[in-house]
Formats: structure tokens, C-alpha cells, sequence
């Protein structure tokens, strides 16, 4: 990230948390899961748009997330993504994926933040989907931790498809304890890694958010299980589960 964009995101953050304070009943819990310096890698859960404005607002520190270019065509997100600290990426030509973790790695290295969400897209059906494993890809690149976050209400502040946020609402972002990748081998080893550490930091995420897991990734298309569960609607309906809770859901599910 520049100076100015960091610059940005702090002035941001000024002025929005009183905004958001005032407009919805935000909760942080385990923020001191969060380091006060150095390096870390946080992976919530995406259930809205509007969870990557509610998750700056909580933390103390900037963070910078990367996003498409496309933001930046839009007058209504031009300026407004990039002083909420994302770096967009051109996702035309050559691999966009290794561009974008080349970005997060430098911004690792240099001690910051960075966010990324592991289901690679909103997950309009409220459940908690497959992750891709960029996050573990990264642990294992530079060292930093991984903080699983869960993310609850934003689905009710705005659904899919809504074109505004819905005022007064709870949200609860909640911070689960440092996960460390050990550096991974080769060829199919290092894919099995990737992919237990992967597997892993979606069990935390759930634990901490109370969605019913799917062993498969999310899409971009219509929701396709709106109706089994309103996880991520309603506040009050998730609890916290254990991880044993958790994987026997998933185990069943498989």
C-alpha cells in the first residue's frame, strides 16, 4: 500500500467509525487475537458487500485487502475502495492470482495487514463454502499468522442484491486465535498441505460464525440454498460452536 492510500484509509476510518457506531450496534470480540504490530493475515467469512467496510472499522490497525479493477470504473467506488485500502488488480492477462499474492506477500513482508477472504467471493446462499487456498499459500510464503474471523448480521444489514444497508442492525466480528503454517514441500505434498491448512481455517471460521459448512466453492450465480438456512441473517441465531461441533456437521455433510 502508499503512504497516501494509508493516509486515506486512516482518514476513513475517522470519519466512519462514528458514522457506523451510531448507525449499527458494532461488537468486536478477541480483538486482542489481533498483533499490535508486525504482520498477519486476516481470513473472514463473506456473507455481504458491505463486510469489507465493517471489518476496517473494528480494527485499530490498516489493513488492505485486494480487489478487482473494476472498482475503479465506478464512480460510486473509485475513490472510495482504494482509502479503504484496496489494491486493485487487473485480472486480464497472465495469472491475477500470483499478481495479487506477489501484492499481499510485499505487504507481509513490509508488516501489515492483509485481508482476504478465503471463499474468493460472497457467499449468497449463507453458508460457509470450500476456501481456496491463498491464505494458507501466503502463511506459508512469509511466516505471518492467520486470523480466522467471523463476520455475523452483515447479511442482514444487506442481503443480496439489496442496494442499501439496512440501519441498526447488530454486527458481531469475532477473532479467532493465530493459526501458523508450517512451510510446505513439493508437488503433491505441498498441495495436501495447502489444502489440510485450507480445510482447517474454514473449521475455525465456522466455529466462530455458527454457519453450516459445504464442502463445495461458492459461485457467482443465483443463491442456490437460500431457504435451508438463514446463517448470517439474524445475530441472535449463531451462537458459537465447538470445533468438534463443527467438523461432526461437516463429517455428516460429506
Amino acid at each position: 500500500m502508499s503512504r497516501d492510500q494509508g493516509q486515506l484509509q486512516t482518514a476513513a476510518k475517522i470519519v466512519l467509525r462514528p458514522v457506523f457506531s451510531a448507525l449499527w450496534r458494532i461488537t468486536a470480540v478477541g480483538l486482542d487475537n489481533v498483533p499490535v504490530d508486525g504482520p498477519a493475515i486476516l481470513a473472514p467469512n463473506h456473507a455481504s458487500v458491505i463486510d469489507s467496510f465493517f471489518l476496517p472499522a473494528t480494527l485499530p490497525r490498516r489493513i488492505t485487502f485486494v480487489g478487482k479493477s473494476e472498482y475503479l470504473d465506478d464512480w460510486k467506488t473509485r475513490r472510495l475502495f482504494p482509502a479503504l485500502g484496496m489494491i486493485p488488480i487487473d485480472r486480464g492477462g497472465g495469472n491475477a492470482s500470483a499478481r495479487a499474492l506477489d501484492t499481499a506477500a510485499r505487504l507481509l513482508e513490509d508488516g501489515e495487514l492483509f485481508g482476504i477472504y478465503p471463499e474468493g467471493t460472497r457467499a449468497r446462499d449463507g453458508l460457509l463454502h470450500k476456501g481456496h487456498t491463498g491464505a494458507a499459500r501466503l502463511a506459508m510464503r512469509t511466516g505471518a499468522p492467520i486470523i480466522p474471523v467471523g463476520i455475523l448480521g452483515t447479511r442482514a444489514v444487506q442481503p443480496p442484491d439489496a442496494k442499501a444497508p439496512k440501519p441498526f442492525r447488530p454486527i458481531e466480528v469475532r477473532f479467532g486465535e493465530p493459526m501458523h503454517g508450517a512451510p510446505g514441500g513439493t508437488g503433491a505434498d505441498q498441495r495436501l498441505r495447502l489444502r489440510q491448512f485450507t480445510d482447517e481455517l474454514m473449521f475455525e471460521i465456522g466455529n466462530l460464525t455458527g454457519q453450516d459448512y459445504v464442502d463445495e466453492y461458492a459461485t457467482k450465480g443465483p443463491a442456490k440454498s437460500a431457504e435451508r438456512t438463514q446463517a448470517g441473517t439474524d445475530l441472535e441465531m449463531l451462537p458459537r460452536r465447538s470445533s468438534t461441533e463443527v467438523l461432526k456437521t461437516t463429517a455428516l455433510a460429506s
